[in-house]
């Protein structure tokens, strides 16, 4: 019985290698994942670094040696592909992901719930930040987010936020030119240096500058952040109420002195109009003298006789459209 169940035995095993490492050692890889494939737990690596690519442009210099990175074979989409028991294959999706920008990782209850990110203000003002954080994963450095950080996401929105805290409690708007004319810079904006409505004021600005500041995560963590949106900017209760009070004397303010400037814009354009049109009256009136007295200077150069018969001309035409006429007589 023992030499009947060994054969039996042994068939069984190759039955079950072959459906577990052959059969089951096809894969495929989703449009919207990318692979890696491990032998005996090291993945098939290049000849370059994250320092040959230009992600790593956005590293300062004393980091550039922290996350050098080997850059790694990657298995695009399709299938099927292969591989051999001692072969694992790991997987990363490369699609766009939104989150809150308040999203805890790790403690679900944190930032109220993940609904609001709280950060300071160079006021010593405790604001809270609404918005969203578009990111998605490097293929470029895979091996970074699959082998070097153990949670990547965490890491990530852990430097976004601090970075973003950063930037609120030094935030300071761009300063703006005074238009010829306005001499009070109280006409501008009689709110600019209060760090929420500067904030308000330049949110674009400050997404921008988060883009910008944001760059190295691909380097750092394999994560690229595509768009920081921060869409509301929520201060405290009593800090709301005094900076609608000022909001709306200003708006007061600014319409007052747009009216005023209005009124004198338009009382200039009628003086000027006043200007021109007795400028043309009066040209209209001197045109016909000047003219005369050329034509005047023209008949005399011709001799005596000829302004004297001019002069009897005019003089019977005049006789011709007057009704009366008064003739000195000579005694």
């Amino acid at each position: 019985m023992d030499l009947i169940s060994i054969p039996g035995l042994l068939f069984g095993a190759a039955a079950w290698f072959g459906l577990r490492y052959v059969i089951f050692g096809f894969y495929t890889v989703a449009p919207n994942e990318r692979a890696v494939k491990t032998s005996f737990g090291k993945a098939e690596q290049l000849q370059t670094t994250t320092l040959d690519n230009p992600m790593a442009e956005s590293l300062r210099p004393e980091e550039r040696e922290r996350y050098k990175y080997p850059q790694v074979r990657v298995i695009p989409p399709g299938g099927p592909y292969f591989k051999w028991p001692w072969e694992k294959i790991y997987k990363a999706s490369v699609a766009t992901e939104t989150v809150n920008m308040a999203w805890d990782v790790e403690d679900a209850n944190a930032n109220r719930g993940g609904t609001m990110l709280e950060a300071v203000t160079k006021d010593q003002l405790n604001t809270g930040l609404v918005g969203q954080l578009r990111f998605r994963v490097n293929e470029q450095n895979l091996y970074a987010y699959l082998f070097a950080v153990k949670r990547p996401i965490v890491h990530v929105m852990g430097y976004f936020v601090s970075i973003l805290r950063q930037r609120i409690a030094a935030f300071e708007a761009p300063k703006s030119e005074i238009p010829p004319g306005v001499t009070n810079p109280l006409e501008i904006s009689v709110v600019s240096g209060v760090s929420i409505n500067d904030l308000r004021k330049n949110l674009r600005i400050l997404n921008e500058t988060m883009d910008r500041d944001c760059t190295s995560s691909s380097a750092r963590y394999g994560i690229q952040l595509d768009a920081a949106l921060i869409t509301d900017i929520d201060p405290p209760v009593e800090v709301e109420s005094a900076l609608a009070a000022i909001n709306t004397a200003h708006n007061h303010v600014s319409s007052d002195i747009s009216l005023a400037q209005a009124s004198a814009d338009q009382r200039l354009v009628q003086s000027r109009r006043a200007v021109e049109v007795e400028t043309l009256n009066a040209q209209a009136e001197v045109e016909p003298l000047v003219s005369m007295a050329t034509q005047l200077v023209e008949l005399k150069k011709m001799g005596p006789d000829v302004l004297k018969a001019y002069t009897r001309n005019v003089r019977l035409s005049l006789f011709a459209k007057a009704r009366q006429a008064m003739l000195e007589v000579k005694r």
